[in-house]
């Protein structure tokens, strides 16, 4: 598969949005006012999602839009269905005024500004919201968003082939705490590589994990998209692996946490938040022109339309389990976690997912 294959308040106050540049370096960093127009929800062919059917027929907030924060990361090409959801209008079919903030700072302070009220909703990669929901934060899952956008990647003269291939190697990361790196450690130890001392992980700047690779300090590096994506138009570079790659082509990766009073007091408000989401990813999964066109504003610069369409075409935006599907997912990522001693053998992951999620549209 080659990489061009894997490869718009509405009535609210004000977007907030980081300058692309900088979300390169540090995605959750700096904030902007820009107003945006609003346009009618378009038809979804529900079809296709037969298990989201019922929940998106079911009956609209009434009265004065519902001001709602919304958290996530301006920087994240994977998170495309947010700005497809106040351009197509899907925030507005729901009666919602979303204030979009674009969150600086740790998992941990994200969680907690969720948990405290000073945002509503916020959208994470669940490999790295896991371990501080053990913590206890007051925030529900309630629905994964997509699949896709972490990546291996290594010179294409390196010799490397296979994700196995990195026993013994120096590799790249941004952070070590990272998803990607918990992810491939993951798929390392069920291979028989033990993460810890059979590969050295070397941290680097995000943003130029790559230069590890160029100058031979690093065999390979881990990365996500935009970035990933488009260092692989690069011919010196080469996908090694994905997380997509085998079991994993159905199981989300970022999800969906809302406050957990909101659900508690007002989960009418919760269902609509988490509606217009997943109405929004399946516009992207059936548009991705034009889903890629309401990213442009948030990419990178040297990210060309049709690297964008690439990238949503890539990630799984047809995959957003919510209800039991999603706690069995969440289980799963848990039980992972405990492979790579994240989780201490002893945590029962059943009840772990059964706390940290919530079946919105049956509260």
């Amino acid at each position: 598969m080659d990489n061009s294959e894997k490869t718009n308040a509405l009535s609210r106050r004000r977007l907030l949005q980081a300058g692309a540049g900088a979300a390169l370096v540090a995605p959750f960093g700096g904030l902007a006012a820009q107003a945006l127009s609003l346009r009618a929800a378009p038809d979804i062919d529900m079809s296709q999602f037969p298990i989201c059917r019922t929940t998106a027929e079911g009956p609209v907030l009434t009265g004065a839009p519902r001001q709602l924060k919304l958290s996530w990361n301006a920087g994240a090409v994977c998170l495309t269905p947010v700005p497809v959801a106040i351009d197509q209008g899907f925030f507005k079919k729901y009666n919602l005024d979303v204030e979009l903030i674009n969150y600086s700072g740790s998992t941990d302070q994200l969680l907690e500004a969720i948990a405290t009220g000073k945002s509503d909703a916020g959208l994470g990669m669940a490999l790295r919201w896991l371990k501080p929901l053990e913590q206890g934060f007051d925030v529900k899952i309630a629905a994964g968003t997509h699949g896709g956008c972490m990546r291996v990647l290594a010179r294409t003269d390196s010799g490397i082939t296979k994700l196995a291939d990195l026993k013994g190697k120096a590799v790249a990361v941004g952070d070590l705490g990272g998803p990607d790196k918990n992810f491939f450690s993951i798929q390392l130890a069920r291979l028989g590589v033990d993460p810890v001392k059979d590969v050295d992980w070397r941290v680097y700047p995000g943003a130029v994990v790559n230069v590890a690779a160029d100058k031979g300090e690093a065999q390979a590096f881990l990365a996500s998209d935009p970035l990933a994506y488009l260092w692989l138009k690069d011919p010196a570079y080469k996908e090694v692996a994905s997380n997509l790659d085998g079991d994993y082509q159905n199981r989300v990766c970022c999800i969906l946490g809302l406050r957990g009073s909101l659900v508690r007091e007002e989960p009418q408000v919760g269902r609509a938040i988490t509606q217009a989401l997943l109405d929004a990813a399946m516009f992207t999964a059936q548009n991705p022109v034009e889903a890629a066109k309401s990213f442009q504003p948030y990419a990178p610069k040297q990210a060309t339309l049709a690297d964008l369409e690439g990238m949503v075409r890539y990630h799984t935006h047809h995959h957003h389990p919510h209800g039991p599907a999603l706690k069995q997912e969440l289980k799963a990522y848990a039980d992972d976690l405990k492979v790579v001693s994240v989780f201490k053998p002893s945590t029962d992951t059943n009840k772990f997912a059964e706390r940290i999620y919530v079946d919105i549209f049956s509260v």
